[in-house]
Order: C-alpha cells, then sequence, then structure tokens
C-alpha cells in the first residue's frame, strides 16, 4: 500500500514538473554581451523571463557570428539585427520577420577629423572612411549613392572604403579620415583617445534622412504558424520590454547587470553605464511596437541604393513585419 502510494506521489510529482517546465527561447544577439543589449539581460536577471514561464538563454554575438545565418541554421528562435540586414537576408531567401522593435531610432553615425579637411560630404572624394560589414554598410552604400559618390576608390571622384574594425581605431590611429561610430559607443572611445567634439565633423544618418531601424526582434516566418511558438514569442517580448523599461529607468543597475553576463571580462561599469544613457535615448517612445512610417523609410532608403555597387535589397518587400506578436503581447 505505502509502496504503492509512494510511486503515485513519485508519478504525480514527475507529471507536474513536466506539465510546469518553463518553455526554452534561445535569442541570438547581433554584438557582444553590452548595454545595447540591456533589456534582456534585465528581463533574465530580474526573473521576468521567469514570470512568463521562459527558460531564456542569450547568446553574444561577435565578429564572426552573423545572427541571420545562426537563425537559419536553427541555432536561435529569435535575433536581434538591423533592418537592413534582416531585409537584405530575406531576399536572399533567410525569410525572417520582424515581430517587435524597441529601439525607436538608431545611433548610427560617421566621424570625420577636421584636420583631414573634412567639413562637409562634398568632401568625401579622395578620402579614406572606415565601413563595417556583416548588414551594417548598407546605409553607407545608400547614402554614397544619393551623393553620387563611388565607392571603389578608383579616382579622386570616388571614395576608398576601409573594411572596418568594431572599434574607433582607424581614426584614432590615421588609417582612415572618417569612420563609422555608434553613438553609445564607438564616438565615447574617439573622445577618451584625447580627440575633442570641436576636433570632429559628425554625420547622423538619422538627420541626414538615410535613418535605418537597428535592433529589432525578428523569427523565421515558418514559425509565425505554429500557435506554440507564437505563444513563446508573446511571453518573450512582454518580458523584454519590461526589461528594456527597467533598464531605461534604473541605468547604472542595467549596467551593473550587463557587467554580470559579460563571460569575457572585458567590459568596464563605467562604459556601460555611459551606453546605457545613451541607449535609453534610442528606445525612448518604442512601445516595442514597430511603427510602419519607420519601416516605410528604410525600405525607401535602402531601395535608393538599387543601383550601389551593394545593395540590400533591389525590390520591396513583402511579410516582413507584423504586429501579430505585439498586439496580444503588449495590449
Amino acid at each position: 500500500m505505502n509502496k504503492l502510494l509512494s510511486g503515485a506521489v513519485a508519478a504525480f510529482g514527475l507529471a507536474a514538473s513536466t506539465a510546469f517546465a518553463a518553455d526554452e527561447v534561445t535569442l541570438q544577439l547581433k554584438w557582444v554581451g553590452q548595454a545595447q543589449f540591456a533589456g534582456y539581460f534585465v528581463a533574465e536577471a530580474k526573473g521576468f523571463y521567469d514570470e512568463e514561464g521562459l527558460d531564456v538563454t542569450i547568446k553574444p554575438g561577435g565578429p564572426d557570428i552573423a545572427p541571420e545565418q545562426v537563425i537559419a541554421g536553427g541555432g536561435a528562435d529569435v535575433i536581434t539585427t538591423w533592418m537592413a540586414a534582416g531585409l537584405a537576408a530575406r531576399e536572399r531567401g533567410v525569410p525572417l520577420v520582424n515581430i517587435a522593435q524597441p529601439f525607436k531610432t538608431g545611433g548610427l553615425q560617421v566621424n570625420c577629423l577636421k584636420s583631414t579637411g573634412v567639413e562637409s560630404p562634398e568632401d568625401f572624394p579622395g578620402r579614406t572612411m572606415g565601413v563595417w560589414f556583416f548588414g551594417n554598410e548598407y546605409p553607407f552604400y545608400a547614402w554614397m549613392a544619393s551623393l553620387g559618390v563611388e565607392t571603389d576608390g578608383a579616382d579622386e571622384n570616388g571614395v576608398t572604403v576601409l573594411k572596418q574594425a568594431f572599434s574607433a581605431d582607424p581614426l584614432i590611429q590615421g588609417q582612415a579620415d572618417c569612420i563609422s561610430t555608434m553613438t553609445y559607443n564607438e564616438y565615447r572611445q574617439i573622445l577618451q583617445a584625447g580627440i575633442t567634439p570641436e576636433e570632429l565633423v559628425t554625420f547622423n544618418y538619422l538627420q541626414m534622412g538615410f535613418g535605418m531601424l537597428e535592433d529589432g526582434l525578428y523569427v523565421m516566418e515558418e514559425n509565425l504558424s505554429d500557435p506554440e511558438f507564437v505563444d513563446k514569442m508573446e511571453r518573450f517580448v512582454r518580458a523584454s520590454m519590461k526589461g528594456w523599461e527597467y533598464a531605461a529607468a534604473n541605468q547604472e543597475e542595467a549596467a551593473e547587470i550587463v557587467l554580470e553576463f559579460d563571460e569575457t571580462g572585458a567590459q568596464e561599469l563605467d562604459h556601460q553605464v555611459y551606453m546605457m544613457g545613451e541607449v535609453a535615448k534610442l528606445i525612448e517612445g518604442s512601445t516595442g511596437a514597430l511603427d510602419p512610417a519607420d519601416y516605410e523609410q528604410t525600405v525607401k532608403t535602402l531601395l535608393s541604393a538599387v543601383s550601389a555597387e551593394n545593395p540590400a535589397i533591389t525590390k520591396e518587400p513583402e511579410g516582413a513585419w507584423t504586429h501579430q506578436i505585439t498586439d496580444a503581447a503588449l495590449n
């Protein structure tokens, strides 16, 4: 009798633990763990994912990691990436769909040293310009196409493109006249090297009308027909936006949480606090749902560079975003 009772209790316990097992979600980040992704780290650390019944694995990115390839190969359920890269991947056969857009505005800009003689875009021809690739090059090529500036460096009417590592070193070390920077990262590296804002000319892509959405959440299109997957993503987005709201309101704590997830030990609190402050400006005004007008601006910018050397897309995308997840998660 006791043996039977014990067996029944054990069986019930096993069934209960199985029934309440958290649903697993793997998130692939676009870059290394830093305050750029603070909302997700905060959601994990503060238990927001647990509250939604989720077991979330956050995979850091890096210079040799393309999130679009990771998710296409089944290595992630959801990724963070820039819309230009997401749309480019979609046109090339990886059917990514934007399901949420925590970042309302972008932080991409170009910084040039005044001492090189660059004061305006008219001074670009003949210069060397640092450009990030892995999908980050598309805004640059769209901008150059609009200016009528060649990017092969063949003559004085074009620019020489330097494949820039994700640092400010090419400008600091004199290898380039202008480089790509993010407001929340490389720009500060330049200042920390002793170069003052007065010594720089800054071109902000948004202010120039070439802004493109950054750091959205993307999934594979076929998964959106699976009710269980959709339910997981609704809970994931809801918890993630809660994480972003908390991070923006508690920036120093958020920076400290980011450091807890830094497996490299390379991040510093001072820089992460600075980054969190700048990232908070980029998510301000976002509910997490994609603004169709921002999407249209990104597509318009990309299509303006169809004739460029390296266009992201060559035609109007279809089905590249949805409010399916955010309508359920945030309302």
